[in-house]
């Protein structure tokens, strides 16, 4: 048996004493604070809670914050929560990590309720060796240099800045090998954008970041220097965005670093607010002249971004297109629902403000068949589709592309932590904290975001096969039917349907 040191127990003695001693001393300090954070509640006068009861009533802004994460791991059912529950969170997390996807025992989503849109299958599908590739759409036919793609997934305008660089060059290089493009958002051309090799889209928001003279007004010079860029395949004039008709995008101070400063050409460390509206632009008039004007320094396809609030003015439009020449039209309109969200806005317009895809995409593409220019202007929808089942609707009801700016964040990790408003994302997508973007390691993300790609190809072509189509471009609106309530449901040939010709 070890004999102990003479000492020991007098070592041991010393020891303890000191460990009381810091306790005693902690346990005043922590009394001592309690008693100055009561004393102080007690006075204040701003929270009623924490003066009727002190010192507790600071628990309910815990709980308040602690509640949402609560709620999404432990309390909310698999199709409860919003804006995106769980289950279709979970189809991107597998989709992105190309992991086995299917379910068991049936499924969990309500396909009774008023609104749920079922597909009609074939009696004869096709046989997986007749199955075809998505058929390739040209945008820009008048354009010296016309884009063509077989992409039907696409990258939704997102800033560099609202993101953090990190996941912008993991989009960039899962883009690349997923074969879809890149929309920059109103944040300007980054080098992120340009490293992974994939095509871009580069948005000209209100602000004209990327592309501004000092005075906020539109730079040729800038924008020729853009299009000599191979990468950059296409420019869209964003008008308005899902998450805030109506108003700028905002990006906090706390995310305007030196380098996103000298990209947009702004001020560093200030609030990046843009102006509601592109102030060169008051009428469809000024949207067509600036959409020629582009389109002529460039070379390129343009287009616009828009939520759609009232769809009378489409009728002005393609009258005026018309008038003009087909030539004239926009190359593609991106049809933005009510139901973005992926940056900072307002509540009162995130919550209330547009219409919902469900109704400004039919309406839009059949303002389109009525002038007889669906086929000169593409329709890209956005909004909310990051399953299987909203991209494939969205191609019946009769747009060439979707764009996603959530279901990427997703794949990138996001877990709906409800930050990107702050600086504090805990997935490192929407932060420009180099200890939070260190968890996101954009070569492991890529192949992430390549993998959501392809098997959302993969997923909606399923669904067009067992509609009887060879391909997803195939669907139309009889290929998918919308419950009506008590069991019945009505074919979206029938409630949206072929609409009269306009005067041409």
């Amino acid at each position: 048996m070890p004999i102990l040191p003479e000492n020991f127990s007098r070592w041991l003695v010393a020891v303890l004493e000191i460990l009381a001693a810091l306790f005693v001393f902690a346990l005043g300090a922590l009394v001592l604070t309690a008693l100055v954070m009561y004393v102080s509640d007690r006075v204040q006068t701003r929270h009623t809670v924490r003066r009727n009861f002190p010192l507790i009533g600071r628990f309910r802004y815990a709980f308040e914050r602690l509640g949402e994460f609560f709620r999404q791991y432990f309390f909310a059912m698999d199709r409860e929560e919003l804006p995106f529950n769980r289950a279709q969170r979970s189809w991107v997390y597998r989709a992105a990590k190309n992991i086995d996807n299917t379910v068991a025992f049936g499924s969990t989503q309500d396909i009774h309720r008023p609104g749920a849109i079922i597909f009609a299958s074939s009696l004869f599908a096709p046989l997986d060796q007749e199955a075809q590739p998505a058929k390739p759409v040209t945008l820009g036919p008048f354009c010296r240099q016309p884009y063509t793609t077989r992409a039907i997934l696409n990258v939704s305008a997102m800033s560099y800045g609202a993101l953090s660089q990190p996941a912008v060059l993991a989009l960039s290089m899962g883009a690349a090998r997923a074969g879809c493009w890149l929309n920059t958002g109103e944040g300007g051309l980054a080098p992120a954008h340009l490293s992974g090799g994939c095509d871009v889209v580069f948005q000209i928001g209100t602000a004209k970041y990327g592309v501004r003279e000092a005075d906020g007004g539109l730079s040729e010079t800038r924008l020729r220097e853009l299009a000599a860029l191979e990468q950059v395949k296409m420019f869209e004039i964003k008008l308005s965005q899902g998450a805030k008709p109506g108003k700028g995008g905002i990006l906090p101070a706390a995310k305007v670093t030196a380098e996103i400063a000298a990209i947009r050409g702004i001020p560093e460390g200030e609030d990046s607010i843009s102006p509601n509206r592109h102030p060169d632009i008051d009428d469809l008039d000024d949207l067509l002249d600036q959409i020629a004007r582009i389109r002529e320094l460039t070379g390129k396809p343009v287009g616009f971004k828009t939520v759609i609030g009232s769809l009378d003015w489409l009728d002005d439009l393609c009258a005026e297109v018309r008038r003009r020449g087909v030539e004239s039209a926009p190359d593609f309109i991106t049809v933005d629902s009510a139901e973005g969200g992926s940056g900072a806005a307002p509540m009162p317009l995130m919550d209330g403000v547009g219409m919902l895809l469900s109704e400004s995409l039919p309406g839009v593409v059949d303002r389109l068949v009525a002038w007889d220019l669906r086929d000169r202007i593409k329709v890209v929808a956005s909004g909310k589709l990051i399953n299987p089942r909203g991209v494939a609707w969205a191609l019946a009801v009769g747009a060439d592309f979707v764009n996603s700016a959530r279901g990427f964040m997703f794949a990138l990790g996001c877990i709906q932590a409800m930050q990107c408003n702050k600086n504090t994302c805990p997935t490192g997508v929407t932060t420009h904290d180099p200890r939070l973007q260190r968890g996101l390691v954009p070569a492991d993300k890529a192949q992430r975001v390549a993998h959501f790609v392809t098997n959302m190809e993969k997923e909606v072509a399923m669904i067009a096969h067992s509609c009887g189509v060879s391909e997803p471009r195939q669907l139309s609106r009889r290929h998918a039917r919308m419950m009506v309530g008590q069991g019945r449901s009505i074919g979206l040939d029938e409630l949206y349907p072929q609409p009269l010709p306009r005067q041409l």
